[in-house]
């Protein structure tokens, strides 16, 4: 997968190219990221990149040329290393919201742009003429674009082949199957008088499946039971969420009790 990024902070990046996972996914080059800079496209003496708006109001927008110029040099730039034509994104808190599904479409494509933002924002005529699709990851506003993109990026680069150490964890996250995780222990076995669940001790595979899908289950309808909505559930996990749900709550009586 080939990435581009166009923006005012290209060393930013190096959060993503230089460490972790997405680090050793650059290196390995199972995902490329590249930055261009829109000051490397001005041609004035002082690289200006922004300018007052038209009929007033705070802040500043970023100019079109240069940035209409760096998104052009980012495709001329990914065609070299890849055929196809790349889907270019604009991180905007009026775009359509990231979630699991949109991760993985947008990680089924060979190649991406990401226009991020500063300022007050951008020409809409660079919107209207550059730019294919506005993503948010949030409905909240940030500085600019570049830690949206870095979320996009650590996203879709655990889904390409080989990224991750082992090639179910990604299947297995949160929201993978829209459901949340199970909880998930490590050594010691024992720790301030709490013990791992017996059940994961055991070796016996399928009741680890069965515990780990309830506890799923039972995890999502007290966090997130909005998830729950979206979802159709099989005859299996309606009883184990039932289950769940009726030891749940006879720990909380026996608690008030």
């Amino acid at each position: 997968m080939h990435i581009g990024v166009v923006t005012l902070f290209p060393e930013m990046f190096a959060a993503v190219t230089d460490y972790g996972i997405t680090g050793r996914a650059n290196r390995d080059e199972r995902v490329s990221v590249q930055c261009w800079n829109p000051r490397d496209f001005t041609t004035d003496r002082h690289r200006t990149v922004d300018d007052r708006p038209f009929g007033g109001g705070p802040g500043m927008l970023m100019k079109t040329e240069p940035l209409q110029a760096a998104i052009q040099a980012a495709r001329s730039g990914l065609a070299e290393k890849s055929a196809g034509r790349p889907t270019v994104i604009y991180l905007s808190p009026q775009g359509r919201r990231l979630d699991q599904a949109g991760v993985e479409e947008l990680a089924s494509r060979e190649q991406l742009i990401l226009v991020c933002g500063r300022y007050q924002g951008i020409d809409e005529r660079v919107l209207q003429h550059e730019i294919d699709e506005e993503w948010s990851i949030g409905d909240y506003v940030l500085s600019g674009g570049e830690l949206a993109a870095m979320v996009m990026i650590d996203a879709v680069t655990r889904y390409q082949p080989g990224a991750l150490g082992h090639e179910d964890s990604a299947r297995e996250d949160s929201f993978a199957d829209g459901l949340l995780d199970s909880p998930q222990y490590t050594r010691p076995q024992v720790y301030e008088g709490e013990s791992v669940p017996e059940v994961l001790l055991g070796g016996n595979h399928e009741q680890i499946r069965v515990w780990r899908l309830r506890e799923s289950l039972g995890n999502t309808w007290l966090k997130r039971p909005d998830l729950l909505e979206k979802i159709t559930l099989d005859a299996e996990q309606k009883r184990l969420l039932q289950q769940f749900i009726d030891d749940y709550e006879a720990r909380r009586d026996r608690a008030e009790s």
